[in-house]
């Protein structure tokens, strides 16, 4: 069984350049490779209790410091000196990740533009 010219002709519908939608595909791979370097070595930093508790984390949001002030230590009433920390950590923790949020839509935002949609709706991000 032969197929005849017409049978063997790949259909290009609307005459999409398919190396140029590879190209920059594989720019934007690029792109997003870089983009994630970046925040893997960027820190930014959350605090609470005016500056009592400083949490610093990378931009993917993972914990690489936590700095806790001596003045935040009661030492006359350690129960609530434990409660107040655990309070004062979660604070700063969770501040410090939401700008690490930030920093990934400014960095990633752009990208998941190019993409049509948010990268929300991507697994992972």
């Amino acid at each position: 069984m032969s197929l005849d010219a017409e049978e063997r002709t790949i259909v290009n519908p609307g005459d999409v350049n398919l190396q140029q939608l590879l190209e920059q595909a594989q720019l934007m791979q690029q792109q997003l490779v870089t983009a994630q370097q970046e925040l893997s070595d960027a820190e930014v930093e959350g605090s609470a209790g005016g500056g009592l508790v400083v949490a610093t984390v990378n931009g993917s949001g993972e914990l690489l410091e936590l700095q806790i002030s001596p003045l935040a230590i009661d030492a006359s009433d350690p129960e609530e000196t434990a409660e107040t920390l655990a309070d004062l950590v979660l604070a700063a923790v969770r501040d410090a990740v939401r700008a690490a949020g930030e920093l990934q839509q400014e960095k990633l935002g752009p990208l998941a533009q190019g993409l049509g949609g948010g990268l929300g709706q991507l697994p992972g991000f």
